[in-house]
């Protein structure tokens, strides 16, 4: 008869906690060789030894339990060769959505080191790429609450992963623009970035020419920048190409202290 060993025999043998072998009884992944009916505890024989590297080996590969236990009730080589062909490919899809996530962090990290940076009230001319966005188009107040417009945006287009300082802006119109009404948007957006894994019903901020200023402040502190970079075009002969970009690079998502927040305004325009 072979040697049997009690459950915490085992967990030292194999370094496997002891509710994790239970757990093992429960699913049928593992049953002990014997249990006594009257103190029920369990018993493995050196028979199961094997059972239990190829457990421990194949969870070590991540290896989801079902697919184990599946495997070990019908062993075979080209069974093993097939699910061993399948984790690859779910190991590949797990490094695929790892370095998608690792890049989302790295352009977040980049974003925000790049505000703390800032020179506040520097008037730029920039050549900025063309941008993807999901955009919802509607007439708001500068005094409205924007988190139920955003909330609408991220609902309607399904970004709420997406949705992120930075990333989120509102345009005041070319034409508001042009009659110095700053107290209205007509649109909120949200850049969408390649690793958002988000390509449906987008529209395309085009790239070009664009006059950026940062300012510390939020939107209802911008009035005095936009007045000063549509007077810089003015005074370099230069045309408004299109609708304003606001965004807020740092605002209460990051800090409790106003005076840390800091906004950027860009505004598309031509040369004669």
């Amino acid at each position: 008869m072979n040697e049997l060993f009690s459950i915490g025999e085992i967990s030292k043998l194999f370094n496997i906690d002891v509710r994790l072998l239970r757990h093992y009884d429960k699913i049928a992944l593992l049953k002990p060789e014997f249990v006594n009916e009257e103190n029920g505890y369990r018993y493995y024989s050196t028979r199961q030894f094997e059972c239990l590297n190829t457990i421990h080996y194949l969870r070590s590969l991540n290896m989801p339990l079902p697919k184990i236990r599946e495997f070990l009730e019908n062993r075979d080589d080209k069974k093993i060769l097939k699910i061993l062909r399948e984790q690859k490919r779910q190991v590949e899809e797990e490094r695929k959505e790892l370095d998608r996530i690792e890049k989302k962090i790295e352009n977040r990290l980049l974003q925000i080191e790049d505000a703390f940076q800032s020179e506040f009230d520097k008037i730029e001319e920039r050549t900025l790429k063309e941008r993807k966005i999901a955009v919802l188009k509607k007439e708001l107040a500068i005094s409205d609450d924007l988190e139920q417009p955003i909330r609408e945006l991220a609902k309607r287009n399904s970004l709420h992963a997406v949705m992120f300082l930075g990333k989120v802006g509102v345009s005041i119109s070319s034409v508001n623009l042009q009659r110095g009404n700053f107290d209205k948007f007509s649109a909120v957006f949200v850049v969408i970035e390649p690793e958002d894994n988000c390509q449906k019903n987008l529209s395309c901020l085009p790239g070009g020419n664009y006059l950026t200023l940062r300012f510390q402040g939020t939107h209802p502190d911008a009035e005095a920048s936009y007045i000063k970079m549509l007077q810089y075009m003015k005074e370099k002969g230069y045309e408004l190409a299109g609708d304003s970009l606001e965004f807020a690079l740092i605002d209460y998502g990051l800090t409790n202290d106003p005076s840390k927040f800091i906004t950027e305004l860009q505004i598309p325009y031509k040369k004669p």
